[in-house]
């Protein structure tokens, strides 16, 4: 009210003073109390809070902090708070990709938000009845929340106890079963959450966290005998792809395999290769034998012989069967995209998995390899070829060699580009020396290219015409930067080196000269990715790699 004054100003006004009246300070609480008193207050209230569209967006931020997780993980759909649309519009908005902010990054946490985590956890999980839990499973609020908890108490000993959170959630399933009951309503309940929009995503994040033994559980109740209809449902399908990319262990992958492997025919025409996908990823991160996985897909392919196996390659990659290959003129064939990452898994097998992809890569026509370096599809199959950490050594100096004086050629396509880049990465210098002398007899039209530019500044022409001895002795020292760190960064170093390349401080000075002796142009904005496909990213969009951490996703 007007007149009304602080205690300071009143004691100012009463002594007639010009003085500044003494300022009032009141102690804030630090951010880590702040949040603490949230958890406290929101506790009571949870399974209420989870039902509602904005509070619960709340409530998995909370989460997510006191995990000391990323709020915005865009490399994991699934964790994902903002939506993709979402995410594409604050980009667009704010000048930078989400991944670039703070917000995209793993944070320490101080030990007081671990403790309440689990005391959050654990209460909200006893006083949840079983009604609530069952319902927020097919919630499309409810359900992320749900499905955050579970993924966070994972690690609990109390996760898979009877009348646990995931218990209730499951209609009594971990109970039942170590007291061997059935229950004809919990069948018909979660048959009916394998085919439901929001429940099927529920379920995809219990297989991806329950125990071998819990998962083996589910798996026979209700996916063994009923693949051959689940796979092929516009939603169960994918559900399927989660069983298959979590199992737990090599016996649990055998027994998926014999009851898929028949029906792989079916799974790669019929729109359905990211079943076939699923498996293959099984086999690599559990590096059990893939001759069972191979054979289902010789036999989806109708090739049986030696001689049509030869061509595994481009009846995997234009999805074609054998008799249809044959009769077809191999110009007009499309590439398939889902061929093209069937291959990618294939080529991450160790051993005697990929060997037969790669006899028949070996086996074709050089001609066609490079044809195929400037399709999108097809450069993507020959950059997994020449980046795979289990593609031997030799495999990888064939395929090069097989490019020899084509490079600038490919180096002027903005997919062929991709793969100099690749075998530029893997070559010894002796290889990388000759490479340098094809671009130098071509080296006006390739500075008249966009990607032509970038990979002569990668390969750094520049220093080479002026000092070649030194240019020679800075690739040997990558290269044994590379060989020494292998073991423990792997192909991340192998395929990360073109920073290194130009770190060299001579390096820089003679790019800086030429460049300053060349006209001035605007200057553009640079950023850690890749800079052909930053180039090309905004007026084509290449075709996307597979992902190999066992997620699948609804599309």
């Amino acid at each position: 009210m007007r007149g009304e004054t602080s205690d300071g100003f009143a004691e100012v006004a009463a002594n007639g003073e010009d003085s500044e009246p003494q300022e009032i300070r009141t102690e804030l609480p630090a951010f880590e109390e702040l949040v603490l008193n949230i958890v406290n207050a929101l506790s009571e209230q949870w399974p209420y809070m989870m039902a509602n569209e904005y509070a619960s967006h709340i409530l998995r931020v909370l989460l997510l902090v006191l995990a000391g997780r990323p709020i915005e993980d865009q490399k994991n759909s699934k964790s994902a708070i903002k939506s993709k649309r979402s995410a594409k519009y604050m980009e667009d908005k704010n000048g930078a990709p989400i991944s670039h902010r703070l917000l995209s990054e793993k944070r320490a946490v101080p030990e007081s938000f671990g403790h309440a985590l689990e005391n959050l956890l654990s209460s909200v999980g006893n006083s949840m009845s079983d009604y609530t839990a069952r319902g927020s499973t097919n919630s499309v609020v409810g359900s992320p929340v749900l499905q955050l908890m579970l993924e966070l108490q994972e690690t609990s000993p109390d996760f898979e106890k009877p009348g646990s959170l995931l218990d209730k959630c499951l209609m009594g399933l971990i109970s039942d079963a170590s007291a061997n009951k059935t229950n004809p309503r919990r069948n018909a309940y979660i048959e009916m959450m394998v085919e439901d929009v929001v429940g099927s995503h529920f379920l995809q994040t219990v297989v991806r966290t329950a125990s071998a033994q819990l998962f083996q559980i589910i798996y026979d109740q209700y996916f063994s005998g009923k693949i051959r209809t689940l796979a092929f449902h516009p939603i169960s399908n994918f559900v399927v792809q989660s069983v298959f990319a979590c199992a737990k262990n090599e016996q649990q992958l055998d027994h998926m395999v014999k009851e898929a492997g028949p029906i792989f025919g079916d799974l790669l025409f019929k729109n359905r290769p990211g079943v076939v996908r699923a498996l293959i990823d099984s086999a690599v991160r559990l590096q059990s034998n893939p001759k069972n996985i191979i054979g289902a897909i010789y036999n989806g392919l109708d090739a049986n012989t030696q001689e049509e196996r030869n061509e595994l390659i481009n009846l995997l990659a234009f999805l074609i069967k054998y008799p249809d290959f044959v009769k077809a003129d191999y110009n007009t064939l499309p590439f398939k995209i889902q061929g093209s990452l069937v291959i990618q898994s294939i080529l991450q097998l160790s051993g005697d998995g990929q060997g037969p992809l790669l006899e028949s890569v070996l086996s074709q026509d050089p001609t066609r390899m490079r044809s195929w370096c400037k399709d999108p599809s097809g450069s993507r199959i020959i950059e997994a070829i020449l980046a795979s950490m289990q593609v031997p050594t030799r495999t990888k100096r064939l395929m090069r060699e097989r490019f020899s004086g084509h490079y600038s050629d490919l180096a002027l396509d903005k997919y062929g580009s991709h793969v100099v880049d690749a075998a530029w990465k893997t070559a010894d210098i002796a290889f990388k020396e000759s490479i340098v002398q094809e671009f130098l007899q071509k080296e006006t039209q390739l500075q008249d290219s966009r990607s032509g530019r970038i990979i002569l500044r990668n390969c750094g022409i520049e220093y080479y015409k002026r000092r070649a001895d030194q240019w020679r002795e800075r690739e040997r020292g990558l290269e044994r930067k590379k060989h020494m760190f292998k073991d423990i960064l792997g192909e991340k170093l192998l395929l990360n080196d073109n920073a290194a390349q130009t770190a060299d401080p001579k390096a820089e000075a003679f790019e800086t000269k030429a460049q300053s002796s060349a006209p001035k142009k605007n200057k553009r904005k640079t950023s850690d990715a890749d800079e052909i496909d930053s180039l090309f990213n905004n007026t084509n969009k290449r075709v996307a790699s597979i992902d190999l951490n066992g997620q699948v996703s609804h599309v």
